[in-house]
């Protein structure tokens, strides 16, 4: 998943990133409203990870811009405010979730893991494309029954191809779900990915379609 930060303590926002990266996650951080319209403007997110008090206003009336343009990426509060009045605000607001500060990295991860599944309209936690299971929970994968060792990068690509089999995923899509802003990519690290997950789930289960992208077969 790729994850939009809105935090202004820079402390937090780096453990943020470090954490939701220790759970296959991208995060890009911003510290303000300001950045975080422009951001949300420029890219598509999985989830986005919500500071309420910022330095140029609440990220309420952000979450609140967001709903009214339609934009339905799931939104997940951080509050210091401790008041049932600000959490139900918002949740009635638009919030999928929220967390009290101070916070557990590993239940953050799984907040988001949670609402994320929810707004691909899945309740089951593992995906499942015939034999091949992923627990994006724990990070891993097993082929009928055997674990299958994949890499942190490997794990993301075959999430989103798993995410909704049968639909083409193209190379800018991928790149984009795998790196941040200020991450290199090389002109085949997607080609390389692809290449590596055939090798160990078998050629068959990724389907390249030719000037388009790539897709999961629903058998695979």
């Amino acid at each position: 998943m790729r994850i939009l930060v809105v935090e202004d303590d820079p402390i937090l926002a780096d453990g943020l990133k470090v954490g939701l990266g220790l759970a296959g996650a991208t995060a890009d951080l911003v510290g303000c409203c300001g950045d975080a319209r422009s951001a949300l403007a420029g890219h598509d997110f999985d989830a986005v990870v919500l500071d309420v008090m910022l330095p140029d206003g609440s990220g309420l009336d952000v979450l609140k811009e967001m709903r009214r343009a339609g934009d339905r990426t799931p939104v997940l509060l951080l509050t210091a405010l401790d008041e049932v009045s600000d959490r139900i605000r918002g949740l009635d607001g638009g919030a999928d979730d929220y967390l009290s500060k101070p916070f557990d990295l590993d239940e953050l991860a799984a907040r988001i893991r949670a609402i994320a599944r929810r707004a691909g309209g899945r309740a089951a936690p593992m995906l499942v494309a015939g034999g091949l299971v992923l627990d994006p929970a724990a990070m891993t994968a097993a082929l009928e029954g055997v674990d299958v060792p994949l890499s942190r990068r490997e794990f993301a690509v075959l999430s989103l191809l798993m995410e909704r089999p049968g639909i083409i995923r193209s190379k800018a899509d991928i790149e984009d779900r795998l790196y941040g802003w200020h991450e290199e990519v090389e002109s085949n690290a997607v080609e390389v990915h692809v290449h590596n997950l055939r090798a160990k789930i078998g050629r068959a289960a990724i389907e390249t379609v030719r000037g388009l992208g790539y897709r999961m077969r629903n058998d695979a």
